[in-house]
């Protein structure tokens, strides 16, 4: 069997549109169908290098399961082959890869440990490298074991192939004492990372980087090899700016065209996930972000997941990035962005709201910050109470020229964040702005965080404006942040799509405590939820009102 011709006929099945795949495995089976009609300068493809890795991989015993239980080989499907083939078929004249960094993201469940352990055996033994030095790699030692523990698994399952190649198995290496080479677990706790003459690194789960300083080390010793290769195989996960996201990023703009290059040419990238507007409950989205679907991937477990998380909002975040590889903001968020969604009305218009009671909630946070003021308006219609949010979002112009945020750029280009001259965000233009905004509303508050504020807030206050303090404590703030979920659901709070605010409502995240009390968090630093905790404010000063107008019974014991 040709093991090419399989990869090249899933690549055909891919594009024709008759094998469901995301526009990312697309555009990777059409890179690949291009190259092949016209290879890139200096490299031909080999059938005999691709179908040499597949051929290894497959005599890999299965070591967990029903199938490990009977004994049974690993067999390559398709989507794996085409990975394999197209990874290590690309050579140059003298016989070097020309892949050195592989990005592989594809969701829980579709055996990424089991495709990874082999090509690490593979690359120990049977790369024709001398003195090979494969690793595991992470930042945590337990992490960095589980490909290597797998690949220990199956070197001792296949005890006559490492008797004929002179491979042993220890606790903390499998080596070929004739060749020098070894295969180890490598992490920051336990490791100096310097120093490393690599030939494989395989770093399994690379969301779960916290920091670029692993991964950074690993690729600057590929350069010491004239093959060496990164091979990252991840699920999605919550950090948009970590290292993840980062060679994610770089993976995509080669697929789309949008990088060329020296290192566009040596990067492999495919990402198995959704497409905009697909449904993420439905079986036909399932099918398509996993590949091993009906293989490894249980269809009807999944599918019971699915309708847990449709329901379930705390399940929705561990469900999108684990079953879809859908990255997230927050991985314990607290609102339904949905919900938030269906909320949105990009017909409104604030000058409507004129004559309606209103609140200002003001969250000055740092001045080399974002500063949110939301204005919430109240309206009774039907008998019930009914919110109308429009916010308003401040930047030091320093933040966006220095790329603080990828998306800050396009946020002010279209009005949705104001840029304030200079380093630091200017008060003085957010306070006259208040002053200036405030006779021509039925202004009952402006509910503000006196932290940064307190200057603003006397100054507003001579001005005659109904400025108050307004303190991000359990007690002002738990009440209101239920609320605007329970607003949320009902249709009762309504707002005209700000991209920003809509960005904060997803960085929420909720931290309980022994009464059930809720405070509104932000999970990382760099998921900002300033506006989300002015809306919060404004709506936590309704409540208060309410509360304070409601009738006082006092029991009298006689």
């Amino acid at each position: 069997m040709s093991f090419a011709n399989v990869a090249h006929d899933y690549a055909r099945g891919v594009v024709s549109g008759l094998i469901p795949a995301c526009k990312y495995v697309q555009q990777a089976c059409q890179r690949q169908l291009d190259d092949l009609e016209s290879p890139p300068s200096g490299y031909r493809f080999s059938e005999a290098h691709a179908d040499k890795v597949c051929r290894f991989v497959e005599l890999a015993p299965h070591i967990k399961g029903e199938k490990a239980s009977r004994g049974e080989l690993l067999r390559l499907e398709p989507w794996q082959v085409f990975i394999l083939s197209t990874a290590f078929g690309w050579v140059d004249a003298d016989g070097n890869r020309r892949f050195r960094r592989v990005y592989i993201e594809v969701p829980r469940g579709n055996g990424k440990s089991a495709l990874s352990s082999p090509v690490g055996l593979f690359m120990l033994a049977f790369d024709g490298e001398a003195g090979s030095e494969v690793y595991s790699a992470a930042t945590t030692r337990d992490q960095a074991r589980i490909v290597f523990r797998d690949a220990q698994a199956m070197a001792r399952k296949m005890p006559a192939l490492c008797k004929k190649f002179g491979i042993e198995v220890t606790a903390q290496a499998i080596v070929q004492l004739k060749s020098s080479s070894s295969f180890k677990a490598l992490s920051a706790e336990g490791h100096t990372l310097d120093g490393l003459n690599i030939h494989l690194a395989i770093v399994d789960e690379l969301h779960a980087h916290k920091t670029p300083a692993v991964y950074e080390v690993l690729e600057t010793g590929l350069g010491k090899r004239p093959q060496s290769m990164i091979w990252a195989i991840t699920t999605a996960g919550f950090n948009k700016h970590g290292i993840c996201y980062q060679t994610r990023d770089f993976a995509l703009k080669v697929l789309s065209g949008d990088v060329t290059g020296e290192a566009a040419d040596s990067t492999f990238g495919i990402v198995y996930t959704v497409d905009e507007g697909d449904d993420p409950y439905s079986e036909e989205t399932l099918r398509k972000a996993n590949p091993n679907w009906g293989v490894s991937v249980d269809p009807k477990i999944v599918m019971q997941t699915a309708a847990k998380a449709r329901q379930v909002v705390k399940d929705r975040v561990n469900y999108l990035t684990k079953h879809l590889n859908v990255w997230v903001d927050a991985n314990s968020a607290l609102y339904d962005t949905e919900w938030w969604r269906k909320c949105e009305d990009r017909a409104l218009d604030e000058a409507d709201f004129a004559g309606d009671e209103c609140v200002m909630g003001l969250d000055l946070a740092s001045k080399i910050d974002i500063a949110a003021r939301v204005n919430l308006y109240r309206r009774m219609i039907d008998g019930k109470a009914h919110y109308y949010a429009f916010p308003r979002f401040y930047l030091p112009r320093s933040a966006i020229e220095d790329d603080r945020h990828p998306m800050y750029r396009g946020w002010e280009m279209q009005g949705d964040i104001y840029a304030t001259p200079g380093e630091t965000t200017d008060f003085g233009i957010i306070e006259d702005e208040i002053k200036a905004d405030g006779p021509g509303m039925d202004l009952l508050a402006v509910a503000t965080d006196p932290w940064q504020a307190q200057q603003m807030i006397q100054s507003l206050k001579k001005d005659g404006m109904p400025a108050e303090e307004y303190r991000q404590t359990v007690a002002n703030m738990s009440e209101a942040t239920k609320t605007l979920d329970a607003l949320m659901r009902e249709g009762r709070i309504h707002h005209p799509g700000n991209a920003v605010l809509n960005w904060m409502i997803g960085n929420v995240v909720g931290h309980y405590d022994a009464k059930e009390n809720v405070y509104p968090r932000k999970e990382m630093p760099a998921n900002k939820i300033d506006g989300a905790i002015a809306l919060i404010m404004a709506l936590g000063w309704f409540i208060g009102r309410e509360a304070a107008a409601e009738p006082q019974y006092q029991i009298h014991i006689i």
